[in-house]
Order: structure tokens, then C-alpha cells, then sequence
């Protein structure tokens, strides 16, 4: 591949074409750091497969991601932009959205939504709807799942942040593996937690046998901690509880849940075979998110109400509206 040197290539610092010549304080850092400090606008994911791909280059070499720059290092390449998946169309649909700016997008997904394409799921995702709302979305993350930080289960509803640029989704994702965001959910579950208000640690990692669905693994499972705190009781057989989770495992609440024998109702894969009552879904909403801007730092405590299935399964258990 024919790299730009400075001459050439005026966009150096892009997110297409660079060079670097690095300085003394700049050395000791890792190349891939040092590029996705230096290339705000592309993604850890572009950036780790074009230095792999032999991409960028030091001093004329392919290097490894945690290579240590060296003062005088000539550090060029070119960093094509993420090409959409043919599977990603805009499509126009109704967003409910709580919160945006020119940098993020904060909107309440309604249950039984797909978030972005997958097998059996091509079309009439969150995903489509985003990228008719701001195409601009189409080149942030990965090409699949552009803009998406993170993601909820289909059944779920409730609250979820979209970037709308590469830097700020780099930013956001960094912000959640730091643990510095707040999340809160609401699940009606079966029968009364005891106490009512608590905390669990227990390590998550897939079945041993069912590999579709995740479980409590003392051995190679990944931390995982999850507090509650019940609100209401239902005739002694259901709880509406509010859940923060410390960490983002796959199915965490879902599966804490039904390890202490209170299982999310309506739950098909972790709760109860034989119930005596059915309801719309399995009964989870993400409620809050707070966290601190990733571009201005203002503190942002964003909620989404309850989804009217929600509400009205509430009003069904009591008689009376929320």
C-alpha cells in the first residue's frame, strides 16, 4: 500500500490518511493509543484491524498493537472509512427520544425491537430507524451497529445512548468499560425478594451445556454485581423492583435474578415453566441512565418511563393505575 508522507497528504490526522514523526513526549505509549488519541474520529475497532492489516506502518514496518513508540518513530497509514452493511438500511419509524444534541442521541426503545441486524433480523431495526433520524450515524462504530454503545434485549425496553460521531463513541464506550456510568432498571418479579433491598456478586459466563444462554459460573465466569431494592409487592406473589447493575454482562439482571429463585416474570428463557399467569414480555425496562457528558462533562441524569405494557400489567396486578 502506498502511504502519504506529510507532503502530500493534507489531511494529516484524519481519519483517512496520516504521518507522525513522535516526540520525546509522546514516547513510551502504545501505537494503538497513541493513534486512537490522535484520530478521535475512527474507531478502537478500525484502528486495531489496520494496524493488523499492515496498515500503518513505523518508520516502514508493520507493528503490533501494544508496540511502544519510540522518539523519532515515523508513524504514516491510511484508515479507510467503515464501508455500511448492505443490511443496514434507513427506514423510517417513530423514535422516542428523551435527550439529543449534536453529539448523542438518548432515546427509549419500545419492547420488541431489534436493535440492529442480525440472523432472522435484516430489517425494521433500531439501527434503520436511527439512520433515516441522522444518517451521519452510518460511518460511527461498526458497520453493523453504527452509533450503538450498547445495546438492549429485544423484549426489553427502556432507555439507550447513541453517538453520533467516532469520537464521541469512543468516548462513550471507554465510559462504560470504566464503570462510570449509572444504570437503573425496573423488573417485576416473581415472588418477594427477601431482603428487600440487597446486593449480589456472582460471576456470569455462558451454560455450560445450553450455549444460548448465560449463567452463574464460579469457574470462568466474569465478575459480575448487581444491587435491588423492592418498591411494591403484589398479593405476596410479585415485586416491582428498581435494579442497578455495577457491570453490563450479558443477560446480568435477568440471570441474578433467577439465581435467587425470583426470576424476571414473563421471562421465557431464565423464569418460570409453568406459570399461572402470562404476561406481554419478560418484564424489564432500563429506567435511568446518568452519566457525565463525553464532550461538554455536564452531569446528564436521563429517565424513560414505564412502557404502557408495563403500566398496564402493573394496573392489572393492583386495579388501580400507577
Amino acid at each position: 500500500m502506498a502511504l502519504c508522507s506529510d507532503d502530500d497528504c493534507p489531511t494529516v490526522g484524519s481519519s483517512s490518511c496520516f504521518a507522525y514523526r513522535i516526540t520525546e513526549k509522546q514516547a513510551g505509549e502504545r501505537l494503538d493509543q497513541f493513534l486512537a488519541r490522535n484520530l478521535p474520529d475512527t474507531s478502537r475497532s478500525q484502528l486495531t484491524a489496520a494496524i493488523r492489516a499492515g496498515s500503518v506502518l513505523v518508520d516502514g514496518e508493520v507493528k503490533k498493537n501494544g508496540y511502544r513508540i519510540k522518539s523519532g518513530d515515523d508513524v504514516a497509514g491510511e484508515i479507510l472509512a467503515p464501508t455500511p452493511s448492505p443490511d443496514v438500511r434507513p427506514e423510517r419509524m417513530e423514535l422516542s427520544i428523551l435527550f439529543e444534541d449534536e453529539f448523542l442521541i438518548m432515546i427509549s426503545k419500545p419492547p420488541g425491537l431489534v436493535v440492529h441486524p442480525g440472523s432472522g433480523n435484516r430489517t425494521g431495526t433500531l439501527v434503520s430507524g436511527l439512520l433515516y433520524h441522522c444518517e451521519s450515524i452510518a460511518g460511527v462504530g461498526e458497520s453493523e451497529r453504527p452509533g450503538i454503545v450498547h445495546r438492549l434485549d429485544k423484549d426489553t425496553s427502556g432507555i439507550m445512548i447513541i453517538a453520533k460521531r467516532g469520537d464521541v463513541h469512543r468516548l462513550l464506550v471507554d465510559t462504560f468499560k470504566a464503570r462510570a456510568v449509572e444504570k437503573e432498571y425496573h423488573a417485576l418479579l416473581y415472588g418477594i425478594l427477601e431482603p428487600r433491598h440487597g446486593r449480589i456478586v456472582a460471576p456470569i459466563g455462558r451454560h455450560p451445556v445450553q450455549r444460548q444462554k448465560m449463567a452463574v459460573r464460579e469457574i470462568g465466569g466474569r465478575y459480575a454485581a448487581t444491587n435491588w431494592q423492592v418498591e411494591k409487592e403484589y398479593s405476596g406473589r410479585y415485586c416491582l423492583a428498581r435494579i442497578g447493575i455495577e457491570t453490563g454482562r450479558t443477560h446480568q439482571i435477568r440471570v441474578h435474578m433467577a439465581y435467587l429463585g425470583h426470576p424476571v416474570t414473563g421471562d421465557a428463557v431464565y423464569g418460570v415453566r409453568h406459570q399461572k399467569r402470562t404476561f406481554p414480555r419478560q418484564m424489564l425496562h432500563a429506567s435511568r441512565l446518568r452519566l457525565r457528558h463525553p464532550i461538554t462533562g455536564v452531569k446528564m441524569d436521563i429517565a424513560a418511563p414505564l412502557w404502557p405494557d408495563f403500566l398496564q400489567v402493573i394496573e392489572d396486578l393492583t386495579g388501580r393505575t400507577l
